[in-house]
């Protein structure tokens, strides 16, 4: 009678590996974190405007992120403050005043945006044919699937 070979239970099946940098480390989660605070629809929008134009009040800095609403911008000003990329001023006025501006942490942040965006001009024309590529594949399976 041939013998029956069992397979290994669950837990003592090996386990990929992750890379270091996709491991779950405190370092990873406040990294993860940080992406998505800054991921989000306006928070590199209110980071670039306050980095190009200095301080500005609250109102000065809503005309300036075109589309945001009231709401969301002090969302996201909250936000950026918790996280130290920006610094809210209140100076003891009638009515009161307050600005908000753009911290040294922050400043560090849109210099790597930067990057990023220098990254996707110079290859611009690459996306663009990569795109081109996947969405004639896609007609091509709606296509043949009579859709």
């Amino acid at each position: 009678m041939p013998t029956k070979t069992t397979r290994p239970a669950p837990a003592q099946r090996a386990q990929p590996t992750k890379p270091p940098e996709l491991q779950y480390t405190h370092t990873n989660c406040i990294a993860r974190e940080m992406l998505v605070r800054v991921a989000d629809k306006w928070s590199m929008y209110v980071i670039h405007t306050l980095a190009s134009a200095g301080p500005l009040r609250f109102g000065e800095l809503r005309r300036r992120v075109a589309g945001v609403s009231q709401r969301m911008l002090t969302v996201t000003l909250r936000g950026l403050e918790r996280d130290g990329l920006v610094s809210r001023t209140i100076y003891p006025a009638v009515p009161p005043r307050v600005d908000y501006a753009l911290t040294p942490l922050g400043a560090t942040l849109r210099e790597l945006v930067g990057a990023l965006i220098e990254w996707s001009g110079a290859h611009l024309a690459e996306v663009d044919a990569a795109r081109e590529r996947y969405d004639a594949e896609q007609e091509k399976r709606h296509v043949a699937a009579g859709v």
